[in-house]
């Protein structure tokens, strides 16, 4: 009898190797780690057998962008439970085939998103949705129905690194905002009203247009070629009629005495805290709600 959970871990990158010590952390053990030889493996008649023998519970997915369709799907037809990293796909059709294929098969999908478990981020949330509902009682109680004069900025900025370059800045870096963003706000409320950029550096500018958050703005900026690294995420509430400055900011990010960025563990334990939870079968609605917010973050940026 199996007393402990096994994986496969597709992709042996930065990411895929901080995924592993993680989860062996845990006790679980990886049966197969792939890596450039993950496509002709899953096509061969060894992986056939492999998974017929030894199932895995789960497998881990941190390969290049461009690949999580096909290995996801690979995975999700055989109802093997996936731990696909961001972004959940490269088009915001593959998104959706892979929510409808994961709900279909009844077969978990979890997009890790480590800065959604981010105890900065999570400090913030808790901060920002009293001050949100601090405003629409002030605009209620006035018998104001203007929209909210309030505004969000999200930048996130680093130098060049090889890593990640198969996608552009949009699905390597902004994913990560958007998707913060819509733990704050339903999607359904939601409206890209103008977008700039390059392969490099990306700027979206969205609205709020329906809902009791109507009126806000957000402001989403992307730079993986930048001269500093920035993880950072400002609010004004139009106090004064000043739109310039800001009420507040918070980093997501600590650095180091020379101002590197010094990577929050945190964050990755209580995603995979929660990835276990939803494997053992708790929290299905919070695992659906999870999925759909990654598939929106790549429908957003993706349907301009």
């Amino acid at each position: 009898m199996k007393n402990r959970k096994t994986a496969i871990l597709i992709g042996n990158g930065t990411m895929g190797a901080r995924h592993r010590a993680r989860f062996e952390s845990c006790g679980v053990f990886f049966s197969k780690v792939l890596d450039l030889d993950a496509e002709k493996w899953l096509g061969s008649d060894e992986s056939c057998k492999f998974l017929q023998q030894e199932p895995p519970d789960f497998v881990v997915i941190a390969s290049p962008a461009v690949t999580h369709y096909k290995y996801a799907r690979f995975f999700l037809e055989r109802r093997i439970p996936v731990l696909l990293e961001k972004p959940l796909a490269v088009t915001a059709r593959e998104a959706m085939e892979l929510v409808d294929l994961s709900e279909a098969n009844d077969t978990l999908l979890f997009v890790a998103q480590s800065e959604c478990y981010n105890p900065l981020f999570l400090n913030f949330r808790k901060h920002l949705r009293l001050d949100l509902a601090k405003a629409v009682a002030a605009s209620r109680a006035a018998g104001c129905a203007a929209p909210l004069d309030v505004k969000l900025e999200f930048r996130r900025e680093h130098g060049y690194c090889q890593r990640c370059r198969d996608v552009d800045v949009t699905l390597d870096l902004l994913v990560h905002d958007i998707s913060l963003f819509l733990n704050l706000f339903d999607a359904k409320d939601v409206k890209v009203v103008d977008s700039s950029g390059n392969e490099d550096y990306a700027r979206r500018l969205v609205k709020i247009v329906s809902g009791e958050f109507a009126g806000v703005v957000a402001e989403f900026h992307g730079d993986r070629n930048s001269n500093r690294d920035v993880r950072q995420i400002s609010v004004s509430f139009g106090r004064n009629g000043n739109m310039s400055s800001f009420d507040y900011s918070v980093s997501l990010a600590r650095y180091t005495s020379a101002g590197t960025v010094e990577h929050i563990p945190d964050s990755l334990d209580n995603e995979h805290r929660f990835f276990l939870k939803l494997l053992a079968g708790a929290c299905k609605d919070w695992a659906r709600r999870a999925l759909m917010n990654a598939a929106q973050s790549v429908v957003l940026l993706r349907n301009i």
